[in-house]
Parts: structure tokens; C-alpha cells; sequence
């Protein structure tokens, strides 16, 4: 696992983009933009990760933590390459430099106190899926915001490999849904401590950068 905090200079996002996820975070807790990459950084990214995927150098996906880490293909069965602040790649920095505006913008916008960003690519080959959980470790308060960028292109929903994000707080996975296909460019996120969710069985293979905005540990 790794932090990612980029400092220096910061591309220029679309302010009323970021201000509209942050209204969204405010009042549902969650929020789902499209077409959120910037242009020239998903074609870099879509070749990386296909030749970072063909190379090996994903591992499969543990869930836990610590000593309690373990492999449980019967709860996720996806593979992940965690982005290292040391060796990041010019696509992986222009994409965390970009999430890096968004940090910024929702902690104007919000006052959440957001410090980092850690961040991992995230591979579902068919039939890979994970059940349904939470993002927050039970030991830890510091995820507040989970981020999840989609790289799949021509995706439907005959694809599988569906976000299903569970909408009532209280309720959880016994309460209602929302269903999100993880088109290529798409950007979901939520708050992490909040809000159950599960990937349905993938039907091709699937990409994205799954991360986290965190607090500073108490």
C-alpha cells in the first residue's frame, strides 16, 4: 500500500465539475461524473495499464489488513498494481495530479480536512467480483472519500462487472441501489465509512484506478 501526495504544479480542472461533485457529496453522500479524465491522459493510461496487465505485475487482492491480511478469492477476485509515489509514471502522475485538484476543491468547498490520496489499478478479469463491504478498515477512521475511475471502453451493461452502490446509510445491502455501469472516462465516489457496495461478476476483463482521499490518523 501506498500514499500519494503530489506537490508542484496542478492542471487545470473544471472548477464547476469539482464544485458539482462536492453539492452531490454534501447532499447524497455520493457522487457520479462522466468523462471525468482529462484529454490526452486516458489514452496514456488505457496503454499502461494494458501493458502492466499482460507483464504480471498485478497481484491478487487481499482483503484485511496488517496481520490479519489474507486472499479470499470467495469475497474478491480482482487484481490490483499499487501506484508508488516514488515510481510513478508520467500517466500516473498527471491522474494524480488531477485527483490532487479535486482534494483541494473539496476541501474548499466542504472543509473535510482531506491530507492524501492513495491509489491502486484495479483489474477484474471475467467472472472476477467483489462482494459487497465497505472501504473504511474497522481499525481505522482515515478513508473518507472513495474515488473510482473507470478505463473500459465500449463497456455495457451486458459486460457485467457492475458497481452496485447501496444508497441507504441505516439500511445498508438490505436497503435500495444504484446500479453504475463502469464506462470508460466515468469518476464514482463516496463516502467510504458509509456506503456498502459489491462489483457484480465482470464479463470481460475490467480496469480502473480505485483510491482513497484520507484524513490524517487521530
Amino acid at each position: 500500500m501506498s500514499t500519494i501526495r503530489v506537490s508542484g504544479p496542478i492542471p487545470g480542472g473544471t472548477s464547476s465539475t469539482f464544485s458539482q461533485i462536492a453539492k452531490c457529496l454534501a447532499e447524497d453522500g455520493y457522487a457520479i461524473t462522466s468523462d471525468f479524465l482529462l484529454p490526452g491522459n486516458a489514452a496514456d493510461l488505457v496503454e499502461e495499464i494494458s501493458t502492466l496487465w499482460k507483464d504480471g505485475t498485478y497481484r491478487h487482492a487481499a482483503v484485511g489488513r496488517g496481520d490479519g491480511k489474507q486472499i479470499r478469492s470467495e469475497i474478491r477476485s480482482d487484481h490490483v498494481h499499487w501506484i508508488a509515489p516514488e515510481a510513478m509514471t508520467t500517466p500516473q502522475e498527471r491522474y494524480c495530479a488531477h485527483m490532487e485538484a479535486l482534494r483541494l476543491a473539496l476541501n474548499h468547498e466542504l472543509f473535510l480536512g482531506l491530507f492524501d490520496f492513495e491509489t491502486h489499478l484495479a483489474c477484474f478479469p471475467a467472472g472476477a467480483h467483489y462482494k459487497a463491504h465497505l472501504d473504511r478498515h474497522s481499525q481505522s477512521e482515515d478513508r473518507i472519500i472513495s474515488a473510482v475511475t473507470y478505463l473500459n471502453s465500449d463497456w455495457t451493461s451486458a459486460d457485467g462487472g457492475i458497481l452496485r452502490l447501496y444508497t441507504d446509510r441505516l439500511a445498508g445491502i438490505e436497503g435500495p441501489f444504484i446500479d453504475i455501469i463502469p464506462e470508460f472516462g466515468k469518476l464514482a465516489l463516496f463516502l467510504s465509512g458509509d456506503f456498502w457496495h459489491e462489483v457484480l461478476p465482470a464479463h470481460r476483463e475490467r480496469h480502473s484506478i480505485t483510491g482513497w482521499f484520507r484524513r490524517r490518523p487521530i
